[in-house]
């Protein structure tokens, strides 16, 4: 009963972070300036935004699952089942992406260079397999219907948000 009231604080922890990451990504390689600290946070911040609002749609549809249902305590049963089979992939590919981030902050030019070609590139690309994969283990795990619905709303927030980004900000950067 304890890990399942973490799992919710976690998924969002999650989804936040990577909306993050996503703003950055709408934006990066679009400014040819040496120094563009300010440009980068603020897409980051934009991506952190607009995450937190279109994660209100699994939120919502947890709570309302959760208010209609006969028997509140078994869904919640289900959606923490659901929660901790989308959590597991989502944890394995994190810390593959987190691994790849450290190694290009910590070593030399050369070789973060191919932390960053062999690692965040691949990773980047095997980003929504690693979220459809999340979707199956909610189903698998024991969420049924209900754990597929709140993860497959989860799944095309964080996928849309640096499509979102990047359209609403940076479609004409100069």
């Amino acid at each position: 009963m304890r890990a399942a009231v973490l799992v919710a604080p976690l998924l969002a922890l999650l989804g936040l972070l990577d909306a993050t990451f996503s703003g950055f990504r709408a934006y990066a390689g679009r400014d040819a300036r040496i120094r563009k600290h300010r440009a980068t946070a603020r897409a980051a911040l934009r991506g952190l935004a607009v995450g937190g609002v279109l994660l209100l749609a699994p939120a919502l549809t947890a709570a309302l699952l959760l208010l209609t249902a006969p028997d509140p305590a078994r869904r919640y049963d289900a959606l923490a089942a659901g929660g901790l089979g989308f959590l597991a992939p989502l944890t394995v590919y994190a810390t593959a992406v987190l691994l790849s981030l450290a190694a290009y902050f910590v070593l030399p030019f050369r070789a973060s260079t191919l932390a960053m070609v062999i690692g965040l590139g691949p990773l980047t690309l095997l980003r929504p397999l690693a979220v459809a994969t999340a979707c199956l283990g909610a189903l698998l795990n024991g969420g049924g219907g209900p754990g597929l619905l709140v993860g497959v709303l989860a799944a095309v927030a964080v996928l849309c948000v640096e499509p979102v980004v990047h359209r609403r900000w940076y479609r004409h950067v100069q």
